[in-house]
């Protein structure tokens, strides 16, 4: 698994959210043109792969990570359902689940029984966007998100926003109690990272700001992470939010996705320099359909014919 030639491609897991027809907050999947990030198509006809059956019964912002010995996938999200009847933003944020959702594979085509897990403390609000960071020292994952935390009672510029807390795992079964990660006095959320010559390169949504912030520290807690950029991509979109990194399979470039919700779903933008902040946009990509807050995963070449087998497309 470190050997960059034994990936063929990367698998897009998202969601759509068509607040319109009241759908989206499932589970899609698409899959690169080989190890082409920037041109997709997408899985199942692009009807969801995995639906909610539990909680809310509405699953957003999916994660997929691979287990440190190669031979297992967890896939996390949200448990919201925002349209279609569940509720408006208010109750969201203030009495959303505490709880993430969890599938497992060996094999990215079948699925053990959709699980929750209560990670929240009791005061939080709700519980967005989980990730999972592998700590390869303590052999076990870093689990984290966003939480709306502070007395409820209270103004939001009085102590109430959201914190991006995390909580251990070996086995996404058993969590350790929750602990705050990040806390910059106003609501921070969606925060995504990747660790690259030694350092962790994070990239988080903070109020004030139109679109994502990047930052960097020596490790995961590193309580001094010290600002790049703020505002990235703001040359090329209205607003954004929900980031996603990862590096090029086949050289040293960095990609990273930037939903712009509301208008044109997610955009591409590439570095070949993590410490420079400086990022631009491909001339030509051509992305999912409405792609909203998701991750993308590197595939061996037994996941990717795996998964065109399967599927019965040949890209």
């Amino acid at each position: 698994m470190t050997i960059k030639e034994i990936y063929a491609g990367y698998l897009f897991v998202y969601f759509t959210d068509d607040e319109g027809q009241g759908g989206g907050e499932e589970i899609y999947f698409a899959l690169s043109q080989g190890n082409d990030p920037l041109h997709w198509q997408e899985l199942n006809g692009g009807k969801p792969v995995l639906v909610s059956q539990l909680g809310e019964k509405g699953v957003r912002d999916p994660f997929i990570i691979r287990s440190p010995h190669g031979d297992k996938f967890f896939l996390l999200g949200t448990d919201l359902k925002a349209h279609g009847g569940g509720g408006d933003w208010s109750r969201a944020v203030n009495e959303g689940s505490r709880s993430i959702l969890i599938w497992e594979s060996q094999d990215l085509i079948h699925w053990s029984e959709q699980r929750m897990a209560q990670v929240a403390p009791p005061d939080a609000g709700c519980v967005w966007a989980p990730e999972a960071f592998y700590d390869a020292d303590s052999e076990q994952y870093f689990v984290y998100w966003a939480s709306m935390l502070g007395d409820k009672e209270a103004e939001r510029d009085k102590g109430r926003y959201h914190r991006m807390l995390v909580a251990r795992t070996k086995d996404f079964v058993n969590f350790s109690e929750p602990e705050v990660y990040i806390d910059y006095g106003v609501s921070v959320i969606d925060t995504t990272m990747i660790q690259e010559g030694g350092r962790i390169f994070r990239f988080s949504k903070k109020e004030g700001l139109t679109s994502v912030f990047q930052e960097t520290g020596n490790s995961f807690f590193d309580p001094n992470f010290t600002p790049i950029r703020e505002n990235i991509g703001q040359e090329w979109m209205k607003r954004g939010e929900g980031p996603i990194v990862f590096k090029s399979n086949e050289e040293d470039k960095w990609y990273l996705f930037i939903d712009e919700y509301g208008f044109r779903g997610y955009l591409p933008l590439v570095t070949t320099d993590l410490n420079s902040g400086v990022w631009t946009m491909p001339a030509e990509f051509s992305l999912p359909t409405k792609p909203r807050h998701g991750s993308v995963m590197p595939l061996t070449c037994s996941d990717y014919k795996r998964l065109l087998t399967h599927y019965g497309r040949d890209l």
